[in-house]
């Protein structure tokens, strides 16, 4: 089927304006009529490497601009008008229109005003009576308005696929915030149960104290009664051997020591109760004027049993205001970035914490010795749900609840990092942050 029997190449009038008239009846001008005005443009190639064009439709003018007769005097037209982004995918694919028979491509072509014209084209191979390939006839349609239609759509599904993300992630902020407030509930039970036997333990460890303390001053007092009257030797013998059984000596070292590290372990109850109580706020949503030194010792002390096996803890702190805060929420802060900082240290390292301020600022920065974030990772940590601990190790909420936080109180988080040497942590807060500072009237 050989199109270019038709001689319709370099007419001056377009093809749309043609109407078939007094020639209606001849089949070939009414099949000349028919491709000359649809809305693809109908073309035939040589069926070898080059696809030199051998057929072009009029209506290539109206769709492109160029007239048929200058498509095909250039025997590379049709490559050098696709775009260089898109051509290496069609040439690297096109030899399979002579095993497949028929191949379909979007592209974009390079119309005669120099815009780009997405392009559906679908090309199929006719071949003669023996099988050999005859010629490939093609079916270029302009398809710029659907593409462009798409691109609106894709954007759009991305605008919403974002909002549905900070939606969901303002969800999971709520969902941890409303648990820990629930572990604040119960960390407030907890504490006033403990504090009540720890009160009168601890009052009892006092008297007991003083009572020892009594007791071994009168047997001090009756070795001196008895040194100073000169008993009979018998009944001397019989003291020394009676002191000798109960090991006087060694129970007076052995209780003043038991009773001394009692009273410092119920101390240490007692701080843990006292940093229980604290963190119980953590769904509190009042600004107060806080001592940060004050929150990192107390999250310390909860958290000392996630990182007392693993590292030391070198407190460098220096001079800090108080800063208004929500104190519970910071010392949230704190506790993520120690408990993440203690899971970093595979075996023993230092966990360093230091503390300063500067014009109007105070920063509380948390280092470890541990494996470090590898430098791919450090623009998504603060994402939610992401995490570079193995699976069913963490849920990736730590660090994006905690920058919320941050940025809640006006401030930022920043975090260096080398692998295999450690990763620091730095919480820059104002002293007085812009939500808590007082609204003039007016």
């Amino acid at each position: 089927m050989q199109f270019e029997e038709f001689e319709s190449f370099g007419s001056d009038t377009p093809p749309a304006a043609r109407a078939p008239g007094a020639d209606a009846a001849s089949p070939l001008v009414r099949l000349q009529y028919l491709i000359d005005n649809t809305p693809a443009i109908i073309y035939c190639t040589v069926p070898s490497g080059d696809f030199k064009m051998t057929f072009v439709s009029n209506n290539a003018y109206n769709v492109l601009g160029y007239r048929p007769e200058e498509m095909v005097a250039d025997p590379n037209f049709w490559f050098d008008h696709i775009h260089p982004d898109d051509a290496p995918a069609i040439f690297s694919s096109l030899a399979l229109v002579f095993v497949e028979g028929q191949r379909a491509y979007e592209y974009r072509f390079r119309a005669a005003d120099g815009a780009y014209l997405w392009m559906h084209d679908t090309l199929r191979l006719i071949r003669d009576e023996q099988g050999a390939p005859l010629e490939v006839i093609g079916s270029l349609t302009d398809i710029t308005i659907r593409k462009t239609m798409e691109e609106a759509l894709y954007s759009k599904g991305q605008e919403q696929q974002l909002l549905i993300g900070r939606l969901q992630e303002a969800q999971n902020q709520l969902l941890q915030s409303e648990k820990m407030a629930s572990i604040g509930q119960l960390a407030a039970g907890i504490a006033h149960e403990i504090n009540n036997p720890v009160g009168f333990v601890n009052s009892n460890m006092g008297s007991l104290q003083k009572y020892v303390e009594t007791l071994f001053g009168v047997v001090r007092e009756y070795d001196a009664a008895i040194a100073a009257h000169s008993p009979p030797p018998a009944l001397t013998a019989a003291i020394a051997q009676i002191g000798k059984r109960a090991d006087l000596a060694f129970l007076q070292d052995d209780v003043t020591d038991l009773v001394r590290e009692s009273m410092d372990g119920l101390k240490r109850v007692k701080d843990i109760v006292q940093a229980l109580k604290d963190f119980s706020h953590v769904g509190e949503n009042e600004w107060q004027v806080a001592d940060l030194h004050h929150g990192l010792d107390s999250t310390l002390n909860i958290v000392s049993n996630e990182i007392k096996y693993k590292a030391t803890v070198d407190k460098q702190y220096g001079q800090l205001p108080q800063v208004t805060c929500l104190a519970s929420q910071l010392n949230q802060v704190f506790m993520n970035l120690l408990v993440n900082a203690g899971h970093a240290i595979k075996e023993k390292g230092v966990i360093t914490i230091r503390t300063g301020a500067e014009d109007g600022w105070v920063w509380v920065a948390v280092s470890d010795t541990g494996c470090g974030i590898a430098q791919e990772h450090l623009n998504r940590i603060f994402e939610p749900f992401f995490t570079t601990k193995p699976v069913g190790s963490g849920t990736g909420l730590g660090l994006s609840l905690s920058y919320g936080i941050v940025n809640k109180h006006g401030g930022r988080i920043d975090v260096a990092s080398v692998p295999g040497e450690g990763t620091t942590f730095t919480v820059r807060l104002p002293v007085v942050p812009p939500a808590a500072a007082p609204t003039g009237a007016g």
